[in-house]
């Protein structure tokens, strides 16, 4: 038992040793119980270029649109509000960048 709980929490640590998890919010706007808009509202992440920020933010709008259809998340009339969570590897962060 104890071996299990060793290994879950190595696993747990590389995880998090090995991405990063930024965070994201997005409003999704409701009429009629459709869908009007969705809007990224914030990215944060302090590290981040404008480019990494712009494509993560593209990134939780898809996110956000695919939550959207969740029951959970709909809303006859108004907004819902979601924090996007997405999980990156250091390595596939590191590539965002502008072509030269």
């Amino acid at each position: 038992m104890s071996f299990l709980l060793n290994s879950m929490l190595l696993s747990a640590q590389s995880y998090r040793k090995d991405s990063l998890q930024i965070k994201s919010y997005t409003r999704i706007e409701f009429r009629n119980n459709e869908i009007k808009d969705i809007k990224l509202i914030n990215v944060l992440c302090d590290y981040c270029t404008d480019l990494q920020k712009e494509v993560i933010g593209e990134e939780a709008m898809r996110r956000a649109k695919t939550e959207s259809y969740d029951p959970k998340n709909r809303v006859k009339e108004g907004d819902k509000k979601l924090a996007i969570y997405i999980r990156i590897a250091k390595k596939d962060f590191a590539a965002i960048k502008e072509e030269e």
